[in-house]
């Protein structure tokens, strides 16, 4: 039997929210693209979730070395 188990796509959303990789909604959904999940705005559509995904990113995100954060603007990530 095989071990294939892949995340939905709202599990992965959360994964990398807590990760630190992501610094925003918008950062979520590209990778969740580049990954190949399918539907990525309808599937993380909401004001209730975009809020508790960009609050994760908020307090996990982690900046690479030598990158400067400029301050976010709000409601940025939902655009895309």
């Amino acid at each position: 039997m095989s071990n294939n188990f892949r995340p939905t796509t709202l599990e992965r959303a959360y994964e990398l929210a807590r990760s630190g990789e992501c610094r925003t909604v918008g950062d979520i959904k590209a990778r969740l693209q580049s990954e190949g999940h399918e539907r990525v705005q309808d599937r993380l559509y909401g004001g209730s979730l975009t809020s508790a995904l960009r609050k994760l990113c908020v307090a996990h995100y982690v900046a690479p070395e030598g990158e400067v954060l400029a301050p976010e603007k709000p409601d940025d990530d939902d655009e895309d």
